[in-house]
């Protein structure tokens, strides 16, 4: 691991088993200076959970707080954090390959938590851990909430949270399958062009028309508004 005074990094072959991955939480209220296709803002608090996760996925989180979702809603690559200068004892945490999912994930499904540390013993939730801004998360539940996240899309058989939800450990080959998929470009049409679609309820930005075929399948593509070889990211705010 390299630090100096305002960039920390690690290197990109520990991501796949760097331990703990990290949920980042992000209010649609959000007092910080947040883009997170880009960055995300933090205070010192959480400096040492955000640096454990440099080089490896983080997923982003939206609290009901606000009028926010309660889900599971992105996921991205920590590549870096740097220093605000403008604001002591706060930092920026740069992302690349931002990928909104195609399904938002609650954070719970009936009695099943996807993070199951937030389940007391009792059955109840966890608000201590639940009101952390950023919280580390074990490797089965994070391929968990990618899985669930990307259902529609994902290249995979399925991995039910119903079956065995607590018990079985996800198989390597299937964590590295999803992490893999994630960066290939097909994958990451799919997932864009699905959530875009769904965004615009198969709706033309320009036309006004929907636009589906007699077995009801979408007929509108998506395209980036900042075209992805201009680095422009896989979001639905680059997207109509």
């Amino acid at each position: 691991m390299f630090f100096c005074s305002n960039w920390i990094t690690k290197s990109h072959s520990e991501s796949l088993h760097a331990v703990p991955k990290a949920i980042l939480t992000t209010r649609i209220d959000s007092i910080y200076d947040d883009l997170l296709e880009v960055r995300y803002h933090f205070p010192q608090t959480y400096l040492r959970a955000v640096q454990s996760a440099i080089g490896d996925w983080i997923i982003y989180y939206e609290p009901r707080r606000s009028g926010g979702r309660q889900c599971y809603f992105a996921a991205a690559r920590l590549s870096h954090i740097e220093e605000d200068h403008e604001l002591p004892r706060h930092y920026y945490a740069y992302v690349e390959e931002f990928l909104q999912f195609d399904r938002s994930v609650p954070f719970r499904e009936g009695n099943l938590y996807y993070e199951r540390k937030l389940k007391k013993s009792d059955g109840t939730t966890n608000k201590g851990q639940f009101g952390r801004s950023v919280r580390s998360v074990d490797d089965d539940d994070f391929y968990r909430i990618l899985n669930a996240g990307f259902s529609n899309v994902i290249e995979l058989p399925s991995i039910s949270p119903l079956e065995g939800f607590y018990e079985k450990q996800i198989p390597f080959e299937i964590q590295r399958e999803i992490v893999t998929q994630m960066s290939q470009r097909p994958f990451r049409d799919r997932a864009f062009s699905s959530t875009v679609k769904a965004a615009y309820g198969d709706t033309c930005a320009f036309s006004g028309i929907r636009l589906t075929n007699g077995g009801g399948r979408s007929e509108v593509q998506a395209a980036h508004i900042r075209p992805v070889k201009d680095n422009g990211p896989d979001s639905l705010r680059n997207g109509l």
